[in-house]
């Protein structure tokens, strides 16, 4: 059995409220740093063999199995990608190391653990990702896909996605129009 590793950055935004935890772990559409691309509809027929078999996708702690942190409470797609929203455990250890790297910013990124079952080679050079087993989801130090991290308490990512956006252009003008 292959399993891979498909890993979130900046974009998704993983909303962090105490021990829980809500974003995006997959965004449909968007490359990651090796060219592979995951399509509308990729994890549907797993999250429903899941939900007839009563079982859940795993939280685990940088894809370690024998380091479960908690429980997704909800899995499922949507137009944008995998949304993903649970709860870290904190009378488990490493989910008590994992809130505080988390709450302190030290550790940002969110990363899917699957097997591939459909897919075809892309123009990147990589994959167009078309059905996927999904098996976890993990909290992870270095995301593949750099648009999926640890979001603000509250903060919707278009919130923050916006705000940066203004910071770019707000630098680019300091730049063409000097003072």
């Amino acid at each position: 059995m292959n399993l891979e590793h498909k890993f979130m950055g900046p974009e998704a935004q993983l909303v962090v409220d105490g021990t829980e935890v809500a974003g995006y772990a997959s965004l449909f559409g968007a490359p990651d740093k090796g060219g592979d691309v995951v399509e509308r509809g990729a994890y549907g027929r797993s999250l429903e063999r899941l939900g007839q078999k009563g079982a859940r996708v795993k939280m685990l702690w940088q894809h370690d199995p024998a380091q479960p942190i908690g429980v997704w409470d909800e899995v499922r797609e949507d137009d944008r990608g995998l949304w993903v929203k649970g709860r870290i455990l904190r009378e488990v250890e490493k989910g008590r190391e994992a809130a505080a790297l988390i709450e302190a910013g030290a550790i940002d990124g969110l990363s899917i653990g699957y097997r591939t079952l459909r897919a075809t080679k892309n123009d990147k050079g990589g994959r167009l990702l078309s059905e996927l087993e999904l098996w976890e989801v993990s909290l992870v130090t270095f995301p593949m896909l750099p648009d999926a991290r640890v979001g603000a308490k509250g903060e919707e990512p278009e919130a923050r996605i916006m705000r940066e956006l203004a910071g770019v252009f707000d630098d680019a003008r300091r730049v063409l129009v000097p003072k």
